[in-house]
């Protein structure tokens, strides 16, 4: 089980109140997307359940041996003291494809069935979600019944991206896990030992568009994000006077095999815009801000209203371009 580097303190915490033996029962593992928060929910959940069931399967800090049975059955899906709830596949057929958008109150209550019973292998149990952002309104109010009056041994691993949009009552019946974006030579590190095949200059470009988050920037990998940079910055310094550059993006990115890159410039412009607004002051920090707001309002219309993306990637040239001039 893959988990990444970083955020010791809230690694340690965790680590501490499981050796205590005075253990919360609802932890809210919070930060922003792509630091690998989910997967040491999981890492955390197969290591809770085997101290309490299986000792000697347990390797180091979080490490489970992947021949033991604890490790097995999560994998498989069939471990009875374990639960994970994500947003399904729209299609049960197509699990690779588009998700639903929430957890429904379904998955929630059908948590119930688990907690009706004594548990298989030990007196503990454990319930992971990601992330508890996703829950529809009905199962965040579900899972608020069970937050407050916890069944014996349970123990919830709420992964959230977002904190302050989590019901209060939720908040409050969890100890927080605070994880924040990692350094930049960690998430070189990550990159580089991830994409062995990529180059200095992509894995910097991928560097600058994670912002400190290793699955954002693996989010562009293999998309030549390095190019795009290339171009944006070109329109940024020059401001392409002729209109040449934003035409040559324009015409590569808006075909329809572009999609991926055409959405990863999306992505990228708004930070790329907003990273050159630092160091800047009255007046042309002002025109930067506002060409920030504008792309990533810009950006979010392009996918949500399926935009024309010859157009829109000519638009957000344009926005680049004020960089410029101010």
């Amino acid at each position: 089980m893959s988990v990444f580097p970083g955020n010791e303190s809230a690694r340690a915490a965790l680590a501490a109140a499981m050796a205590s033996g005075t253990l919360h029962h609802a932890w809210l593992i919070a930060g922003p997307e792509g630091l690998g928060k989910g997967a040491f929910a999981r890492a955390a959940a197969a290591r809770l359940l085997a101290e309490a069931g299986e000792p000697a399967a347990l390797r180091g800090a979080w490490d489970v041996a992947e021949d033991s049975r604890t490790a097995h059955l999560i994998a498989s899906g069939a471990h009875p003291d374990f639960r994970e709830l994500v947003r399904l596949p729209k299609d049960p057929d197509k699990p690779d494809e588009s998700l639903a958008r929430s957890i429904t109150i379904a998955q929630v209550r059908s948590l119930q069935a688990m907690f009706a019973t004594k548990s298989s292998f030990s007196g503990r149990r454990v319930v992971v979600i990601d992330s508890v952002n996703d829950l529809e309104p009905g199962g965040a109010n579900a899972l608020l019944k069970s937050l407050e009056e916890p069944p014996e041994g349970t123990i919830f691993l709420l992964v959230s991206h977002a904190i302050g949009r989590l019901l209060p009552t939720i908040r409050s019946r969890c100890r927080l896990l605070r994880f924040d974006p990692l350094a930049d030579d960690q998430v070189a590190a990550i990159l580089r030992a991830e994409l062995p095949d990529a180059g200095a200059d992509e894995i910097a470009a991928l560097v600058r568009a994670g912002e400190g988050s290793p699955g954002r920037a693996l989010g562009f990998a293999g998309l030549d994000l390095a190019a795009l940079e290339a171009e944006m910055t070109a329109i940024a310094e020059g401001g392409d006077p002729s209109n040449a550059i934003r035409v040559r993006l324009a015409r590569t990115l808006g075909a329809k095999a572009a999609q991926a890159r055409y959405e990863a410039f999306l992505g990228r412009a708004p930070s790329f815009i907003a990273e050159r607004a630092r160091g800047r002051s009255g007046e042309p920090l002002r025109a930067a801000l506002d060409a920030y707001h504008a792309a990533r309002d810009l950006a979010g219309a392009a996918l949500g209203l399926s935009l024309d993306a010859t157009a829109t990637v000519f638009e957000m040239g344009g926005l680049l371009a004020r960089l410029a001039r101010a």
